[in-house]
């Protein structure tokens, strides 16, 4: 009963990221064309993170057992994601109001893909994951700071205010990464320690 649960809620939070992305992606190309579109919206964390979220819910929809459908990728899909949702709400909402098809992308991408996910976690299996799985949920978001430095370094654009360094200050910038980071650690962190309450508390296996 559980699995299909988790199975069910995987199909809704892998429909969610895949015509998010498409409608998203489809919107820029009618105005930038298939080849600057995709270049542009490949600049993006929340597009990236949510290739991969709904990358690991087909996998989890489909019954795949392998490394996109195991505890270690949910817990980087889901606290990349999450923190997405958190990070659009806190600094980026407020710049700009998409109606529309572009609004409709937008909430698939930024609100109804963290939420789902985050239900798909807390139902999915726990397996007790070790305090070290932390450093392997920065990994994507390290990763990206790397990719949007040296990609706005030569094209001189960046997909978000806070890692422009040239509208901050040294200290603001630097001050920027740093919030950013320990925010991603803090809520991977959160997600370990609700996954080993969570594993502590699941049935034993049958022995019969």
């Amino acid at each position: 009963m559980r699995r299909s649960i988790v199975r069910a809620i995987a199909v809704f939070a892998a429909l969610v990221g895949w015509m998010g992305l498409a409608l998203q992606l489809w919107l820029l190309v009618s105005k930038l064309g298939v080849a600057a579109a995709v270049w542009h919206i490949l600049g993006f964390f929340t597009i990236l993170t949510n290739i991969g979220a709904a990358s690991v819910a087909t996998a989890i929809a489909i019954g795949r057992d392998d490394w996109l459908s195991r505890a270690r990728a949910r817990l980087m899909v889901t606290t990349s994601i999450v923190m997405v949702g958190l990070v659009y709400s806190v600094a980026l909402r407020a710049l700009w109001n998409p109606t529309g098809l572009q609004g409709l992308a937008d909430e698939a991408l930024h609100d109804i893909a963290p939420l789902t996910w985050l239900l798909l976690w807390l139902v999915a299996p726990h397996p007790r994951l070790a305090w070290r799985e932390i450093g392997w949920a920065l990994l994507p978001p390290v990763s990206y700071v790397i990719y949007a430095m040296a990609r706005g370094a030569i094209e001189g654009w960046y997909a978000y205010w806070f890692l422009n360094p040239a509208t901050q200050s040294r200290s603001a910038f630097v001050l920027s990464l740093f919030i950013l980071i320990c925010g991603f650690a803090m809520a991977a962190g959160a997600l370990v320690a609700v996954d080993r309450v969570l594993g502590r508390r699941r049935p034993a296996p049958s022995t019969a």
